[in-house]
């Protein structure tokens, strides 16, 4: 059955978005070639995307060209304002950008362990508004949240998890209260870091794959067939429970001590490089389970000092300023025992890293088993740090432990890719929204 004559309206326009989207200011006739429409199609599409306010002329394409049809059209940027979070047990960080994803603003906040749930609340929405104010948005259109924990499959909110502060699930309704009109999600960090890996990282080229979290604590998160997988309940990739040899006791319901949290974990990195004799800098302690044994993506704690505001000048790239948001925040002591070992290359750093990647494969080859992925992603700080040096050893492995193909490959975002998967979440439900056919 063809579509109705309003309905390849909205394909075309959803479609000639999409590739401003993608290549950048277009003019008319690129628009035709890249489109297959006709020249009339094409005219009256650009006449309605920038009638509502969505495209407008940003320039002419050659500097001797003029007239209609040199003129190169490109998405509106500040007809949407958009907000991710990375929110973590110990603080929030903070990028607030517009329709393209060009980041106009970022901070971060700490919120110590002791602070209540109304105070902790309000420091995070208090960062938020801050950086809206200093990007120079009027208001949030779509806010993209990353959080340890699970997620509701049935309702999308955050679940009540033992081990995480309670100021996590009631940031979401004070945004929703004091952004009024802002569309708020939330999503599982590790979740959120694949999306980033699959669409800017080193899955780029996979539909199918699974990213392995290596931070202070461990998750996985699953991609088949392009998809994101969650589960039942909300609770694929909860490797940190898995029930793996060389540990003292078996994971519990409530607890992952004894589980692949206990092999892999950031504590377990730092004292096994410590078995090796490495050097470590000053550390604070690092608990066995610091997120409950929920999946954590946990980049790093915020130094305990007042909230840290980085502004941007104009325009800058997503993945920069998610970097320098990062340089606020302490990261992990296990990654930067491990990147040392990779720099340095004693005959003991080279043992710690072999043991190191013996442990990782042992969790990856149970996944391997079941998901047949293809490849493995190392994410998280340690995985990042130990880059390809560290992949190609649990790649070693997994060829001996597995007869499935597997390749494995280091995280190319690290510590920003939970905060890219909130910001490319955001972007998305936005310009599904605004790009959408009008309610009828």
């Amino acid at each position: 059955m063809p579509a109705s004559p309003s309905t390849a309206r909205a394909l075309n326009d959803r479609l000639a978005l999409r590739l401003l989207q993608q290549e950048g200011p277009l003019t008319a006739g690129q628009l035709k070639q890249l489109t297959g429409l006709s020249r009339p199609t094409v005219a009256d599409l650009v006449d309605r995307l920038t009638a509502a306010g969505l495209i407008t002329v940003v320039g002419e394409s050659g500097e001797q060209r003029r007239g209609p049809n040199a003129r190169l059209y490109g998405i509106v940027a500040d007809r949407a304002h958009l907000a991710a979070l990375d929110v973590r047990t110990e603080g929030v960080l903070v990028l607030v950008s517009d329709l393209l994803g060009r980041v106009l603003a970022e901070a971060s906040a700490p919120i110590g362990g002791d602070t209540g749930t109304g105070p902790a609340v309000e420091q995070a929405v208090a960062a938020v508004e801050r950086a809206v104010k200093e990007g120079g948005a009027d208001r949030l259109h779509t806010v993209g949240i990353g959080a340890p924990g699970l997620i509701d499959p049935a309702t999308g909110d955050l679940r009540d998890s033992a081990g995480l502060p309670a100021w996590h699930r009631s940031l979401v309704a004070a945004l929703q209260d004091r952004l009024p009109g802002a569309r708020v999600t939330v999503e599982n960090e590790t979740n959120l870091a694949a999306l980033a890996e699959q669409r800017e990282g080193a899955a780029r080229d996979r539909d199918t794959f699974v990213l392995l979290w290596l931070g202070h604590g461990v998750g996985a998160a699953v991609v088949l067939d392009g998809s994101l997988r969650r589960g039942a309940s909300g609770g694929t990739g909860e490797i940190g429970f898995l029930p793996v040899p060389g540990t003292s006791t078996l994971p519990s319901a409530t607890d992952c001590g004894g589980g692949f949290h206990s092999l892999t974990g950031a504590a377990a990195v730092v004292s096994l490089a410590a078995e090796y004799g490495l050097p470590a800098s000053e550390t604070r302690d690092l608990p066995t389970s610091e997120t409950g044994g929920l999946p954590a993506s946990e980049t790093g704690d915020l130094p305990a000092s007042e909230t840290v505001d980085l502004p941007v000048g104009g325009p800058a790239d997503a993945a920069g300023a998610v970097r320098a948001v990062r340089g606020a925040a302490d990261e992990p002591e296990a990654a930067r025992v491990v990147r040392g070992a990779v720099a340095r290359a004693s005959a003991a750093d080279e043992r710690f890293l072999h043991a190191l990647a013996d442990r990782i494969a042992v969790g990856a080859a149970s996944v391997v088993a079941v998901l047949d992925p293809g490849c493995v992603v190392l994410g998280g700080e340690v995985g990042r740090a130990g880059g390809a040096v560290l992949a190609g050893l649990v790649g070693e492995r997994l060829r001996r432990m597995s007869p499935l193909p597997t390749e494995v490959r280091a995280s190319g975002l690290g510590g920003t890719a939970v905060l890219r998967g909130a910001l490319l979440t955001a972007r998305e439900r936005a310009q599904d929204e605004l790009f959408g056919p009008p309610e009828r």
